[in-house]
């Protein structure tokens, strides 16, 4: 009777042990398909700026319930990498005008990016920018975001004119 007692703690310690680690054991364990060396999904070269999935329409702008956890990777500006804030907005303009919203959103968002460029003084990195033209690409950003198409565009020529 002892020994029967002592194997169902034993049993009872495994099992307790088992489920206790099993969240960290399977949070290891790597998606289907993922490189289990680089963490890489199928489709993804680390380094070199291509990643899956793709999309040509905006997305992850306004938070959703129904949306996916992820940011796809979106087109390329026709302007290139090197651009200024003014070219990133004309290419959104553009890239709205004809229903490229992925593209658009992308040339916002480095247009924000390059806006958002400054100097700051040590150790006062942490402060906020409170810049009226990065608001302004903001707002062109939510109304995009929201599927509000004109009134992206209505804010977005505010910005170009604000950036010039």
């Amino acid at each position: 009777m002892a020994l029967h007692r002592c194997a169902a703690l034993l049993r009872f310690a495994v099992l307790s042990a088992m489920t206790a680690l099993a969240p960290a054991a399977l949070a290891q364990i790597p998606p289907p398909g993922v490189n289990p060396e680089t963490g890489a999904r199928p489709g993804n070269e680390i380094g070199t700026g291509m990643s899956m999935p793709l999309s040509d329409k905006s997305g992850n702008i306004v938070p959703t319930e129904n949306g996916p956890p992820y940011a796809a990777r979106l087109p390329e500006p026709s302007v290139g990498e090197n651009a200024g804030v003014s070219e990133y907005l004309i290419d959104a303009r553009g890239a709205l005008a004809a229903g490229r919203s992925g593209e658009a959103q992308e040339a916002l968002e480095r247009a924000q990016t390059r806006a958002l460029d400054r100097s700051v003084p040590l150790f006062q990195t942490g402060e906020r920018i409170r810049d009226p033209l990065v608001e302004r690409i903001h707002s062109v950003l939510m109304a995009l975001g929201s599927g509000d198409r004109m009134q992206a565009m209505e804010l977005l020529e505010q910005a170009i004119k604000q950036a010039q």
